[in-house]
């Protein structure tokens, strides 16, 4: 018996990183899958995209575990897509019962007086917009369930501090708590839970390039990937340097399921102690 026998879960950014973590644990807690991804570049991402090759080995893992999955191709900037992934999600899989806005993007980091514009606008219409998009579109099946459901937002714990060169990622992952609230009030009368998780520093794309390596340790010309992580033990108290994707899945899990049937408006960190310092 899993925890989410019979549910299903809509990931956006299914294809890699946290959004395969988060479908390999809900499918091994009994869960099948909608997910979609953009599998294309975003201006400023200093990763390099997702691909359709990614979103292949999310779909064999996931059926691995004997759970089926709807995979598609779809942008969160884009209603039109996100609503026919939904649909035809639902249409295969016969219900939904937890929505997952995982999808985001780190974009281009710079003092907010020196960030282009589109760059800034890119990231809000992805990390706050893209979340509001794919809440609406599964809200309407939320709705059917007899006992309501779960939505669930990847926020950051610069949802809940500020952090230099960031303005763009941390006033979107600051607005998603503020949706979250508002979700939250607006869908407990439908037993429809929402929360926000807020994750320290994670072991995915998104963090380990170089990039980020040059931003974490501008005191080396050319600092590796060992170089950042040999001082981001030092941003949290429990010493550790980065958090793996299934802590933060472990955490959803936990949230989507009945253990949690009266938990919402709330802001879980994930952090190892990172806000308590």
């Amino acid at each position: 018996m899993g925890r989410l026998d019979g549910k299903v879960v809509l990931i956006s950014g299914v294809a890699r990183s946290q959004g395969r973590s988060h479908a390999l644990r809900f499918a091994e807690e009994g869960a099948d899958v909608i997910g979609f991804d953009v599998l294309g570049e975003i201006k400023g991402s200093p990763s390099a995209p997702a691909t359709q090759a990614d979103m292949d080995e999310t779909v064999r893992l996931v059926e691995a575990l004997d759970r089926r999955i709807i995979a598609t191709k779809a942008d969160v900037r884009d209603w039109g897509a996100v609503k026919a992934a939904v649909d035809d999600g639902v249409a295969q899989l016969g219900r939904l019962d937890v929505v997952l806005g995982n999808a985001g993007v780190f974009t281009a980091p710079s003092l907010a007086e020196d960030m282009e514009d589109d760059i800034f606008m890119d990231t809000l219409d992805i990390n706050i917009a893209g979340v509001w998009r794919t809440a609406k579109a599964g809200i309407p099946y939320l709705k059917k369930n007899e006992n309501g459901g779960s939505i669930l937002i990847t926020s950051s714990i610069a949802g809940l501090s500020g952090a230099q060169n960031f303005a763009h990622y941390v006033a979107a992952k600051h607005a998603v708590v503020g949706l979250m609230r508002t979700l939250a009030l607006e869908l407990a009368p439908h037993s429809i839970r929402v929360n926000t998780v807020h994750p320290g520093t994670i072991n995915t794309v998104m963090v380990t390039n170089d990039t980020m390596a040059r931003l974490f340790r501008p005191d080396l010309e050319n600092p590796t990937i060992d170089d950042f992580l040999a001082v981001a033990g030092q941003l949290n108290p429990m010493g550790v340097p980065m958090l793996e994707p299934v802590d933060i899945s472990n955490a959803l899990v936990f949230l989507a399921s009945d253990e949690a049937r009266y938990i919402t408006g709330a802001m879980l960190p994930v952090d190892a102690g990172t806000l308590i310092q």
